[in-house]
């Protein structure tokens, strides 16, 4: 295969080389007919929602099946982003816009900026609303893509793809691992090249689809649940959660300042209006709110806490250190 060069490394050093599948697509798990759908074209409107429901209804027993896996990545994903790493999705097509919705999700619900978690889409931001799916089938341009955010060992890749046989994705993330980045992937079938591409497979098998080898359905939908624990459990696991509630949300509309108000007066059993004061004198910060009315400081030691646990809340409010 065509290799990318690199300004600090070739790809051909490494051990880890993509792995190009030849197999069959139509073996394979997500494309096989599945025989709750026979006759789906003579359905009735509501014999078409409960087939889909009730296959949808089997989505997240696989997921559970893939349980330990998830639970690895949440710790390296969490891992990568304390020591100033970055998480970055890579995928193509359903998968990729996927990849590109769980990335676009965490600055409004954890504050973190746009960096911190990336997306990098097969074809661009413009296949996010026009397939461009012929960009799938380059290795090359999927080490291009890859090379250009330049992964290190701090940083967390993880490819998404149902077939988990998507030569742009397979090849992007054995030029990550290269590279030292840590690496897992999310995928529906068995056996699959990115599993062996990969660092951690995180395995989730849907079975048919309802419609064959649409996995925009079932795939997609294990896809984006396990992203969602993937995220939520790694920015958890910074502290940027407390108890139950979304602790660091970036007020920028009404909507979210209602959220904020509402968290402070949940935590705190406090009013609406001391939940407003207080805010407002945080300077719109619902952790230094928190953090301020749990451990009873003013605004300045709410902040140097914050500092020094690195944005955990739990941990800011019960820091014991004393003021020099």
């Amino acid at each position: 295969m065509a290799t990318l060069t690199h300004p600090q490394a070739d790809i051909k050093s490494s051990n880890h080389k993509p792995t190009n599948s030849n197999s069959n697509l139509h073996d394979l798990m997500t494309e096989s007919p599945n025989d709750a759908s026979q006759g789906f074209d003579t359905k009735s409107a509501l014999e078409i929602a409960r087939i889909i429901n009730h296959e949808d209804s089997k989505v997240a027993a696989a997921v559970k099946k893939a349980l330990p896996e998830i639970a690895q990545v949440i710790d390296s994903v969490a891992r990568s982003l304390r020591e100033g790493g970055r998480l970055i999705y890579i995928g193509a097509g359903s998968s990729g816009r996927i990849a590109s919705l769980d990335a676009c999700e965490c600055p409004p619900y954890f504050s973190t900026t746009p960096q911190t978690v990336q997306y990098i889409m097969a074809g661009g931001p413009k296949a996010l609303a026009s397939p461009v799916e012929v960009n799938e089938d380059s290795e090359e341009l999927g080490q291009r893509d890859i090379a250009r955010r330049r992964p290190t060992r701090k940083d967390m890749i993880i490819g998404l793809s149902a077939s988990g046989r998507t030569p742009y994705v397979v090849a992007a993330i054995a030029y990550a691992r290269a590279r030292g980045a840590k690496t897992a992937c999310i995928t529906c079938n068995q056996n699959a090249p990115l599993a062996a591409a990969a660092d951690i497979a995180i395995i989730a098998d849907v079975g048919p689809e309802v419609i064959s080898g649409s996995t925009r359905m079932k795939a997609a939908t294990a896809q984006k649940m396990i992203t969602n624990m993937i995220t939520t459990g790694a920015m958890t696991r910074l502290g940027y959660v407390y108890e139950n509630l979304m602790v660091n949300v970036h007020m920028q509309n009404s909507k979210l300042v209602e959220r904020g108000i509402g968290i402070l007066m949940r935590a705190c059993h406090i009013s609406r209006d001391k939940a407003v004061d207080v805010i407002k004198s945080a300077g719109r910060s619902v952790p230094v709110a928190l953090v301020m009315l749990k451990a009873g400081v003013d605004k300045p030691e709410a902040v140097r806490r914050l500092a020094r646990s690195d944005g955990n809340v739990r941990l800011a409010i019960e820091d014991t250190t004393m003021e020099l």
